[in-house]
């Protein structure tokens, strides 16, 4: 028996965002909820709250708006794929399909840099994704709890996206 197929949904994103934050496939409960980074474990929006100074427990459309505000955009690097349960590792490989990023950067050129939320994401990107823009791409701790890297951990590193764009990377 065939995993089922999920999908991933549109980007966060408003007006000249600079920096792009990819996950790789939202989990059971954030596809339910139709929310990025629904589960209340994960530390996604605890640290976006921490590093741009909003409410992480602010209604969802207000730390979207709070987020994208500050030139962040927050999308997936898989469109597609079949899996059971959230965990990347139940991803079945030869069913990924990527996002189109060709469109995504053509739309929003103001990109900079790409962060990675963990490292499934980054090796998606990597394996599946060809495009003209070549935005810099820096990987960060998963802030799924799965993760089991300690908060101020991960918070430190995660820190870096509030740097400025111009800066060059490490």
């Amino acid at each position: 028996m065939a995993s089922p197929t999920v999908h991933s949904f549109p980007p966060l994103v408003a007006d000249r965002p600079q920096v792009l934050i990819l996950g790789n496939m939202p989990g059971v409960m954030s596809l339910e909820q139709h929310r990025y980074y629904a589960h209340p474990r994960n530390a996604f929006w605890r640290i976006t709250a921490e590093l741009f100074g909003f409410d992480a427990h602010a209604p969802y459309e207000e730390r979207v708006c709070r987020l994208t505000d500050a030139g962040v955009a927050v999308w997936d690097v898989l469109a597609s794929c079949r899996r059971v349960g959230s965990l990347d590792a139940a991803v079945e490989p030869a069913s990924m399909v990527a996002n189109d990023f060709d469109a995504f950067f053509a739309a929003h050129p103001s990109i900079e840099r790409v962060y990675f939320n963990g490292a499934a994401a980054a090796k998606n990107y990597r394996r599946l994704v060809r495009t003209t823009h070549s935005p810099d791409t820096v990987p960060l701790p998963s802030t799924s709890p799965a993760h089991t890297a300690p908060f101020a951990t991960k918070l430190t590193v995660w820190r870096q996206i509030i740097e400025p764009v111009a800066q060059p990377l490490p």
